[in-house]
């Protein structure tokens, strides 16, 4: 039975915690939570009829020793996480860590050097290599021959893509913007795709449509936070945690501990992050892409297409093709939180040389869960007796460094305005 701690009681946990209580009970269990807030562990507790411990994260080291924990979850704000692998490490576990590995360039080398000195395993958790798509499109690459190219546009819609301006994302000290936050997710994924790794990197992006520049857009209102603001009342875009039980337990009822606000004004000051991005990236062995991020969008969902020697590849899902009115005070996930009327459709298709297109059948998949990877990505990670990976999903702290430095790199490049070599940001070679 492996024996595991989780540090970061936040929402994210949620999944995690689930898991090992209940899924994967019979090989896991959890020992011990941490967090900066006692009264998110206390709500897991309860929902969860957990009989373990707490502790402040003050008392992460001693929790590690006196539970003998094996494995520890790392779920907190994303510019903490290297504190907390590195100090797992040191202490003589393993790690999974909540994507980003880690929001700069210093803190990933640490973890990569503690890491090959204490012999212990990182893994990260990129949940789509586990959506049935992204595994078909992994499958299906080799029939365009040899790739040249890649389109990729992911759009975040007006209340997924304004949950990152409301929370403590907004602040680019805290999770690299969006660049490395979320696109970390999608640069991971035409990584392992390509079976490549970037090398330069351009980016082109600004704050256009939250914050500040709500003004000029027609939508500021005048208030800090949601709750208990008449300003805020009839706002779309302000969050009702008062009417979201897991919202209002998790953070609501546990602001008089940290006074940390879940609801700010996502038109307020103080957003620091981009909600417009391109990108550009050459891949090692010579392919490129390009990439396009909006988080202000009508509706959410993604396409991505592989130009190869013998064809095309492209992938198209849509999300939600909506924002409905009753769920814009929502957020995404939670339960009741999308109406019916949100409608999402898939496509995969093959567009080969000298024949007609045709459409990739694919099983599988689910709404729920990142299309249904978030449970098959918990049982590879948990489960030693999880079957073979052939695709190679499991994701490694060297494919977390990987898919950072493209985010990094893009930061970087909006920055300076200039193309930025991976290497000169961290040289993985150098440290393997």
């Amino acid at each position: 039975m492996t024996r595991y701690a989780l540090v970061g009681a936040g929402a994210r946990a949620g999944m995690f915690i689930r898991a090992l209580t209940t899924d994967h009970a019979d090989v896991a269990e959890l020992v011990a939570l941490a967090d900066t807030n006692p009264a998110r562990p206390a709500v897991y507790k309860k929902r969860h009829d957990l009989d373990i411990p707490t502790y402040p994260v003050e008392d992460f080291t001693e929790m590690l020793k006196r539970e003998r924990v094996d494995v520890v979850i790392v779920t907190t704000v994303d510019r903490f996480h290297e504190r907390y692998l590195v100090a797992a490490m040191e202490a003589g576990c393993d790690a999974i860590t909540e994507k980003p590995m880690t929001v700069d360039a210093a803190s990933c080398r640490r973890i990569l050097q503690t890491q090959r000195r204490t012999g212990r395993d990182v893994r990260v958790t990129f949940n789509y290599r586990y959506n049935p798509l992204h595994e078909a499109v992994k499958k299906e690459l080799h029939q365009i021959g040899e790739i040249g190219s890649v389109h990729f546009e992911w759009l975040l819609d007006i209340r997924h893509g304004a949950d990152y301006f409301r929370r403590w994302h907004r602040d680019k000290a805290n999770s690299g913007g969006l660049l490395v936050h979320k696109a970390g997710h999608h640069f991971d994924l035409v990584n392992w795709w390509l079976d490549d790794a970037p090398s330069q990197v351009f980016a082109a992006g600004r704050l256009f449509f939250y914050g500040q520049q709500g003004r000029r857009h027609g939508y500021a209102r005048d208030y800090d936070r949601a709750h208990g603001a008449a300003a805020a009342e009839g706002d779309p875009f302000a969050l009702r945690m008062a009417d979201e039980p897991a919202m209002r337990e998790l953070y609501l009822e546990a602001e008089q501990h940290d006074g940390y606000h879940r609801d700010r004004n996502v038109f307020g000051p103080g957003v620091t992050i981009e909600d417009d991005m391109a990108v550009l990236v050459r891949y090692a062995r010579g392919a490129s892409m390009s990439y396009h991020l909006t988080a202000y969008a009508p509706w959410e969902g993604y396409r991505v297409m592989f130009n190869g020697s013998r064809g095309r590849l492209e992938l198209e899902v849509v999300e939600t093709d909506h924002v409905a009115p009753a769920a814009a005070a929502g957020v995404k996930g939670e339960p009741g939180s999308l109406s019916d009327a949100e409608q999402g459709s898939r496509r995969l298709l093959l567009r080969p040389f000298w024949a007609p297109p045709r459409e990739i059948t694919v099983d599988g998949y689910s709404r729920q869960g990142h299309g249904g990877a978030d449970v098959r990505m918990l049982a590879d990670l948990i489960r030693p007796d999880a079957p073979p990976d052939p695709l190679g999903r499991t994701a490694n702290a060297v494919d977390g460094a990987r898919a950072l430095l493209t985010g990094l790199a893009a930061n970087e490049s909006l920055a300076t305005g200039q193309a930025v070599n991976v290497h000169d940001l961290l040289d993985l070679e150098e440290i393997r």
